[in-house]
């Protein structure tokens, strides 16, 4: 994935093989904590959801790469203070997102009892602020109809935030969208006052539900 700052982008990624990700409420509550962690040093999230099988994160990029600090060879003295070492490493949004995804990945598969990859080998990235790497064209994916429009710096966003909230009632969880928890529609809805979302960057980008 190739990400420039101070654009937006959807990033999403589905079970290997269509399989299930997210298999209880604490799966879910989870990856919300590994967003937060990996993600949100990088980028302001604008809009969520996290289905049964796939998920969907829309993205403004801040920073492409941060400074990790790590402690090495931690140890104690005969007094028991603790010794050790620091290092200071470059990391990327991509690096995170795969660290991401592959410690949840371990987690889950230590929960079920099971081995192998979790999720698709490639995560996809688009970006919606970007003319040149847009097409004007609907196109069908394994996450539903999307659609390419005019204009993508002010329409194509809002398609997507719009696309990204509507998939609990296209994949027929619910019935309405304020009814499911695993998206950010609640907090845009004033029904919750989640902490994932940064709605005054969406503000900025005119996105609302």
């Amino acid at each position: 994935m190739q990400f420039e700052t101070n654009h937006i982008y959807h990033i999403y990624n589905r079970g290997n093989n269509s399989q299930t990700i997210f298999f209880n409420r604490d799966n879910y509550l989870f990856f919300l904590k590994k967003i937060k962690i990996h993600i949100n040093p990088f980028a302001d999230v604008l809009a969520w959801c996290l289905m049964p099988n796939h998920f969907h994160l829309m993205l403004y990029i801040n920073n492409l790469e941060i400074k990790i600090e790590k402690k090495l060879n931690v140890s104690r003295d005969k007094y028991g203070v603790k010794w050790g070492t620091i290092s200071n490493e470059e990391r990327s949004l991509n690096q995170s997102i795969a660290i991401m995804l592959r410690s949840y990945t371990r987690a889950i598969n230590k929960q079920e009892n099971r081995n192998g990859s979790l999720f698709q080998m490639t995560t996809k990235a688009i970006c919606l602020t970007d003319n040149s790497k847009i097409s004007l064209a609907w196109f069908q994916t394994s996450f539903g109809t999307a659609i390419n429009i005019p204009d993508p710096d002010k329409s194509y966003p809002q398609v997507c935030f719009n696309y990204i909230h509507y998939n609990p009632v296209s994949g027929k969880l619910v019935k309405n969208l304020q009814d499911y928890e695993f998206s950010s529609y609640r907090d845009y809805a004033g029904e919750r006052n989640g902490k994932l979302v940064n709605k005054n960057r969406a503000n900025d980008f005119g996105l609302k539900i």
